[in-house]
Parts: structure tokens; sequence; C-alpha cells
């Protein structure tokens, strides 16, 4: 009986030595995985070479050397995972970034990809499969079929790389256009064995009723506007930075890919789409302040700052001079009160086409 109850009482003291360890090694695990946000960066680049348009060009030592920093600063994963895991609530790594390309040049297998082997960086390459294999500088389907065994996905960037908001008054525009966006992404699932149902608009154009319809289809759209990606995104346009060009520099490249999604909750204006009447827009954003330092809150235009006006917990831009045909976008950064050197980044795409109703290369 002295026995029994000993050993009850030594069995109590193993099971509460347990309790209080096991509490110790889970708050230690859940700080671990909390330690940052499921916050993720999308790198796009098109050209791996110094012979192509410089606009969208990066020399293949340049790249290296964002590889390098990237393989000493930051866990590269495929944009499969991070996007799954943001969907799911599942937790990232510290700083995780995916590399994705535009167009699936040539240049890409013969520069990048070397590269990217070398430090096992899985990447996805956007690719139109009507141009695959019928251009000189396109990648070919063997060459697509060797790549995938390599840790390359390959996803959806229309048939034929088309300017999307093309006719898009028409009313079977929109029909039309997802009808596009499914036929391409057949025919990579037929060549090439992927059916991601990740689309990368081209020239990074779309509007509301695109994106909106993509998602209805469980589509993800990707854009060329920048940002990080959160829970909070929306998956009908996600941004990627832009890591080519004038945004090659590296110095400046290091603190996007340190940038968390702008924790917005509401856009006066999301319709990206402007006409020629309408070069002026403003937009006022609502965001949750709890951890970001708002009088640091900037927002930008063509490289210069633009004014901001706070009211609560929403701040306004206005676009004074009419934006130029084409392309434009307003970045707005702000710097997390909690991530010491991470920023909160927003930025909003403007799309005008031209007097014809066409739209810019």
């Amino acid at each position: 009986m002295i026995g029994s109850r000993a050993s009850k009482q030594i069995n109590l003291q193993y099971y509460f030595i347990f309790l209080v360890l096991g509490g110790v090694l889970f708050s230690a695990f859940s700080k671990a995985v909390n330690a940052t946000p499921s916050h993720g960066v999308v790198l796009l680049y098109h050209h791996v070479s110094t012979d192509t348009p410089a606009s969208t060009s990066i020399s293949p030592e340049k790249f290296s050397e964002h590889m390098a920093y990237l393989q000493k600063n930051h866990n590269v994963i495929a944009l499969q995972t991070l996007i799954e895991s943001i969907q799911n609530d599942l937790p990232l790594p510290e700083n995780a970034v995916a590399i994705t390309f535009d167009d699936g040049y040539q240049n890409i297998a013969d520069n990048a990809h070397p590269i990217l082997l070398k430090y096992g960086f899985p990447y996805t390459i956007f690719i139109s499969p009507d141009l695959i294999g019928k251009q000189n500088h396109q990648l070919d389907w063997p060459q697509i079929a060797k790549m995938s065994k390599q840790g390359v996905s390959f996803a959806n960037h229309t048939r034929i790389h088309k300017h999307l908001l093309i006719d898009n008054q028409q009313p079977d525009w929109l029909d039309k256009t997802i009808e596009n966006i499914e036929q391409a992404e057949q025919s990579i699932k037929h060549h090439a064995g992927f059916d991601l149902k990740y689309v990368a608009y081209p020239y990074g154009e779309y509007n509301q009723a695109l994106s909106q319809a993509l998602v209805k289809k469980e589509f993800i759209g990707f854009g060329q506007q920048s940002g990080a990606i959160s829970k909070n995104s929306d998956f009908g346009a996600l941004p990627r930075f832009p890591a080519a060009g004038i945004y090659a520099n590296l110095e400046t490249l290091k603190v996007k890919m340190n940038s968390l999604d702008m924790p917005i909750i509401s856009k006066s204006r999301a319709e990206p789409q402007l006409s020629l009447s309408e070069r002026t827009p403003s937009q006022t954003i609502k965001v949750k302040l709890d951890d970001m330092h708002t009088s640091q809150l900037s927002c930008y235009f063509g490289g210069q700052p633009i004014d901001v006006k706070w009211q609560d917990n929403s701040f306004t831009y206005a676009i004074e001079k009419p934006l130029p045909k084409g392309r434009s976008r307003v970045n707005c950064t702000a710097p997390s009160i909690t991530y010491s050197g991470k920023y909160y980044w927003f930025s909003q795409p403007w799309f005008v086409p031209d007097e014809n109703g066409n739209w810019l290369d």
C-alpha cells in the first residue's frame, strides 16, 4: 500500500512536470511560428540578359547577386507553397519570398535557370502556350518538360499575351477573355502537366470585372503592382515586386523584400481602369492602425511624394496632374511598430487607354 501510494505521488510529480514543460515548449513554438506575420513577397522578372529591352531586363551578373542575397537573408519557397499557406492560415518561414518570371523567354533557361539550380530555388514561369515553340526567343515544350523535373512550375499568361482590356466595352468581352484564359490553362495542363489556375495578367493590366470573374472561376490573378501578400489581399490581383530594369537595384529591393501587406479594410475606389476623361483619381483607404506608425505613412507617384490627408483611420491622396496613357501606380508605405525594419506596403495600379481605346506596350 505504501509503495503504491508513493508510486502514485511520483507519477503525479512527473505528470505536473510534463504539463509545465509542455506549456513552455508550446509557448516557445507559438512565438517562433508567430515571430513574423503570415505575409509573403513575390518577385517578378522577365528577361535575364544584356541584349533585351532594358525596362524588363536584368543582367545574369545582377540576377546572380539577387539570388546570393536571397540565399543568405530569406527563405525562397515555391509560389504554390506561399499562396496555399497564406490561404489556409499555415505558418510561413521567416522572410518568405517566391520567384516568378513572365513570358517564358529562352534566356530564362540559358541564363537564370543554372543560377537558380545552383541555389536549389523553386520558381514559376508564366507562359503563353500558343507562343511556346513558335517563336525563337520562347521556350519549347521539351525544355519545359525538362525544367519541370528540376523544380520549375509553369502557369498561365493567357494564350498569346495580348492586352486583355482591348474591346472591354463590347458585351461579349468578358466571356471571350475568360475563355482565352481557360483554353490556355487546358493547353498548359495538356503539354506540361500543370493546372495551378494561376494567371499573370499581360502587362499587369486588368479591371474589376475580370479579376472578380476569375476568382469565381477559382483562378488566382497576379498583377505587376508592388506589395506583399497576406490573407487579406485581393486574390484576383495579387501584387508582385518587379525586380528588373530600374527596379533591379538591390539596396531598394531589400526593403521591398521585407515588406508586409498593408492592413486595408476598404478602398473608396478599387477599379484600376480609367478613361481619358478621369485621369486625376483620388482614393480614400481605410486601414487597421494597431501596428502602423501612421505619422510616417508616405505615398508616392512617379517616384515623388504626394500629399496625404488623414481622417480617423482613413487616409486620402489625390492625383493632381492627369495620369499618362498606359500604366501608372501609386505606392504607399508605413513602418511597422512591432516588426523592426519592415514596412506595410500598398500599391494601386491605374490603367489609361489612348484616344483610340488602345493600350500601350
